[in-house]
């Protein structure tokens, strides 16, 4: 029989990890502003403060980006939830990087960053890819650093184009609720939505940024936070924005999970999964050759006669049963008794664990390029997660660190850098979670708005196709589906732990954001 998908487990855990290397000049000595300065003897080193409510510290430092030395501000604190009568309900921890020396901020673009989960503090998008300073690992993305890692000035980050704020949504990072026994005002779709888009007005109009461009970058569940935070802030706030950069994201569960009447998730994956197989060498000797044919055979095939098939159930034939098993066993390296005994469902961890099964290895969820031993070939699920222990052990050491020892800001709290979030209030009704609605909504009412969405090959958690499908079945008048593009990437689900992935990802978006300002 087949085995259960792990497809909502991992994504309670949509969200994950950092990058490369190359040595840059170290940053200014911190600019602390007059309630933030210490006191001390000459020489003396400066320990961390503890900040005020609402005054975040202030530091200085330089990235040098394609060649050219940027100098920037730094500030990290928090700002406060409002309730109607303006009484906070929730704190919301932010780092901040807005260059400095120019001359008109309504000319220079803003970014609003966030991971997944939903649980993820911003961290991984943080430290890993579009921040002035990233964890320093492999360029390949396949190796684990020994602990507790480092960090390196970021030469791919995108503070070359746009300003960057990071943000953590209640319940993450340091951000909590003023109440405790209120935190399921938060843990919701449209309540987290709600109140990431409060952050969003309130730092803009405190930084007397209005007048400046804004996109959004959400990383997985990011995904479906951006989609709905671009109609909520135009309804809400009138704000309006320039772009959205989703990273391997979704916009509808629906093409994740699936249920016994939604086959869609296994239709996604396969082309993912033939991409990955392809990466291992486990695909016959005419697709090995060729990877563009290879996916577009994949791609037809799940949106054709696979999907046709998974329709019709037990009217579908003997002879047209070995047929797709046979195409299936083609594309994805699998043996066709697997596939049988699967009834024709590939799952991501059976395919994770099968895979190398000879080779006594599994597969990675978030990136199927690497590879691990998890000593139990009993089960068909892995028992390990090999991609975790290539950036997992790091990423919390180095944000603490960078937080306190050089954005100097202390707090006695724990960073939370993936945090359980009880009883997420997904809406009412027997429903699967989407806003591809509200994001074709969005940009049918903001003809100017752009949407860019990276997509990792070996992405197991969040395939590619789930977001293409999204996009094809959107609401969207033809003139106004250009303003939706895609980039791939060879890795996964991080494609910027792999260096020439992450240099693609700068470019990538750098002319995404150009051509949504002309």
């Amino acid at each position: 029989m087949r085995s259960q998908s792990i497809l909502p487990s991992l994504l309670l855990s949509l969200a994950l990890p950092v990058c490369l290397t190359a040595q840059e000049k170290k940053p200014d000595k911190p600019d602390t502003p007059p309630a933030e300065k210490t006191e001390g003897k000459e020489g003396e080193k400066k320990e961390p403060k503890k900040p005020d409510a609402d005054k975040p510290v202030v530091t200085s430092g330089t990235v040098t980006i394609g060649g050219k030395e940027i100098a920037y501000e730094a500030k990290a604190g928090t700002l406060p939830i409002l309730k109607p009568d303006g009484k906070p309900s929730a704190q919301v921890f932010y780092v901040a990087y807005t260059m400095k020396d120019v001359k008109d901020a309504a000319t220079r673009p803003v970014t609003f960053c966030f991971n997944g989960g939903p649980g993820s503090s911003s961290v991984w998008l943080h430290l890993g890819a579009f921040g002035p300073k990233r964890v320093d690992l492999p360029a390949d993305g396949l190796t684990p650093p020994l602990p507790p890692g480092g960090l390196v000035n970021n030469e791919f980050s995108l503070l070359d184009v746009t300003d960057l704020v990071f943000i953590d949504p209640v319940n993450t990072g340091f951000s909590r609720a003023e109440d405790p026994k209120n935190l399921s005002e938060f843990l919701g779709v449209q309540e987290d939505i709600a109140s990431v888009g409060e952050f969003m007005r309130l730092w803009v109009t405190r930084e007397e940024r209005w007048r400046s461009p804004k996109f959004i970058a959400g990383e997985s569940y990011g995904g479906i936070r951006g989609g709905g935070l671009a109609e909520h802030l135009q309804q809400r706030h009138r704000m309006y924005l320039n772009g959205i950069v989703i990273v391997s994201g979704l916009l509808d569960y629906a093409t994740l999970m699936s249920a016994p009447l939604n086959d869609v998730p296994y239709e996604v994956l396969l082309p993912a999964l033939t991409a990955t197989a392809h990466y291992h060498k486990k695909l016959p000797a005419d697709l090995q050759a060729d990877f563009k044919k290879a996916v577009a055979e994949s791609r037809a095939f799940a949106f054709g006669d696979y999907a046709s098939a998974l329709l019709k159930g037990s009217d579908l034939t003997a002879a047209e049963r070995e047929v797709v098993v046979k195409k299936l066993a083609r594309l994805t390296g699998l043996e066709p008794k697997l596939i049988e005994e699967q009834e024709l469902r590939i799952d991501s961890g059976v395919f994770r664990e099968m895979l190398l099964r000879k080779e006594k290895l599994v597969l990675g969820a978030y990136d199927g390029r690497v590879t691990g031993r998890d000593g139990d070939e009993s089960e068909n699920h892995p028992q390990i997660e090999p991609f975790m222990r290539v950036v997992g052990s790091i990423a919390a050491a180095s944000m603490n660190a960078y937080l306190r020892e050089e954005l100097l800001f202390e707090k006695d709290l724990p960073y939370e850098v993936l945090a359980p979030q009880p009883n997420w209030n997904h809406g009412k009704g027997n429903s699967y979670t989407s806003v591809s609605g509200q994001l074709a909504e969005a940009i049918k009412q903001n003809p100017h708005l752009r949407v860019l969405a990276l997509l990792g090959w070996r992405d197991l958690v969040t395939p590619p196709d789930n977001m293409r499908l999204s996009v094809r079945q959107m609401h969207l008048p033809d003139e106004l589906r250009g303003n939706i593009e895609f980039a791939e990437y060879e890795s996964g689900h991080m494609m910027y732990t792999n260096r020439p992935d992450m240099e693609k990802m700068h470019a990538d978006i750098a002319a995404f954001m150009a051509k949504a300002l002309k």
